[in-house]
C-alpha cells in the first residue's frame, strides 16, 4: 500500500512539473546589442506599458529613484571605457537607475546589479557615473518604455530612455581612435613573439611544413624576452618530428629546466618522458 502511494506520489509531482503553466510576462525582457565605434554596448531590460495608465508623476514619480523599466535591474555593459558629461565611466556592467523630473533626469550607472528593482539601501560608494539630463516631449506617443542607442557615430552615440510622451537621452563618447590607433600600431609593427609561436604550434598540430615551424618558433624564442618553457617544448616536439632526436633533447632539458623553475608539475612531467623516450632511438 505504501508502494502504492508513493508511486502516486511521484506520477502526481510529475504532472504538476510538466504542467506549469506559461503566460507572457506583463514586461517582457529585452535584450538591445549595438557596435559603437569600436565599442560593443548591450542594454537589457524589461518592458512595461502605459495601458491607459499616465506614467511620469504617477505610474512613476517624479523626485523618486526609478528603476528604469521593470522586474529585475536594467543593465547597461559597455566593452570599453566609455566618456559621459566629461567623465570616464571604466568598462562594464552596471544597473541603470534614474531619478525623473519634470524637466530633467539624474541618471546612476550603478555596480551593483542584482537587485529586484531599487536596491533595499543605496549605496553612495557604488554608483560609478552620475550625470543630469535634460527630458524632452515627443510629438508621438510610446506605449512601451524602450531603451535605444541612436545619433551614432564613430567617437558617440545617445542611449535614449523613451515613455509616453518623454524622453531623455545620455550621450557617451568612446575611444574609437584610441583604440584604431593602437591596432593600426601593433599591425604596422609587424608580428609579435606570440604570433610567431602561435603560427608554429597550429603548422605542427595541422602536419604543416615543419621546416616553417621550426623557423617561426626559433623567431619567438628569438624575439621573446622571457623564453616561456612551453615555446622550447614546442621547439623539441618539432625537432623530434622532424628527426633530431639529439636537438630535441638538448632542447627538452631547457624546457624542463624552466618549468622545474615554474613548479609546472604537467611540463616537467611531459618534458622527462619525452628525454626518456627520445634518449632510447
Amino acid at each position: 500500500m505504501k508502494k502504492i502511494i508513493f508511486l502516486l506520489a511521484m506520477m502526481i509531482a510529475n504532472y504538476v512539473t510538466e504542467a506549469q503553466v506559461k503566460t507572457p510576462q506583463a514586461s517582457p525582457k529585452s535584450t538591445l546589442i549595438q557596435v559603437v565605434g569600436l565599442t560593443n554596448v548591450e542594454v537589457v531590460y524589461s518592458r512595461p506599458s502605459a495601458r491607459g495608465r499616465d506614467v511620469f508623476n504617477n505610474l512613476v514619480p517624479f523626485g523618486k529613484l526609478w528603476r528604469t523599466g521593470a522586474n529585475e535591474n536594467t543593465t547597461v555593459s559597455f566593452s570599453d571605457d566609455v566618456t559621459i558629461d566629461g567623465k570616464i565611466l571604466p568598462k562594464g556592467k552596471y544597473a541603470l537607475y534614474t531619478n525623473p523630473r519634470a524637466d530633467n533626469w539624474e541618471v546612476y550607472f550603478y555596480t551593483a546589479t542584482d537587485n529586484w528593482g531599487t536596491p533595499q539601501t543605496w549605496d553612495e560608494s557604488k554608483i560609478a557615473l552620475k550625470t543630469t539630463v535634460k527630458s524632452q516631449h515627443l510629438d508621438k506617443f510610446v506605449e512601451s518604455f524602450t531603451i535605444g542607442i541612436d545619433n551614432l557615430d564613430n567617437n558617440f552615440a545617445n542611449l535614449e530612455l523613451s515613455w509616453e510622451n518623454t524622453i531623455a537621452s545620455i550621450k557617451f563618447e568612446v575611444p574609437t581612435q584610441k583604440i584604431a590607433t593602437a591596432s593600426i600600431e601593433k599591425a604596422l609593427a609587424g608580428p609579435t613573439a606570440a604570433d610567431y609561436y602561435a603560427s608554429s604550434q597550429y603548422l605542427f598540430q595541422s602536419n604543416g611544413d615543419l621546416a616553417k615551424s621550426l623557423t617561426y618558433i626559433d623567431k619567438s624564442l628569438e624575439m621573446s624576452k622571457e623564453k616561456p618553457f612551453y615555446y622550447y617544448r614546442l621547439k623539441s616536439l618539432i625537432q623530434a618530428k622532424k628527426g633530431d632526436k639529439q636537438g630535441a633533447i638538448e632542447t627538452a632539458k631547457i624546457s624542463l629546466a624552466g618549468a622545474e623553475a615554474a613548479k609546472n608539475q604537467d611540463y616537467i612531467k611531459m618534458n622527462k618522458d619525452s628525454i626518456a623516450d627520445w634518449s632510447k632511438k
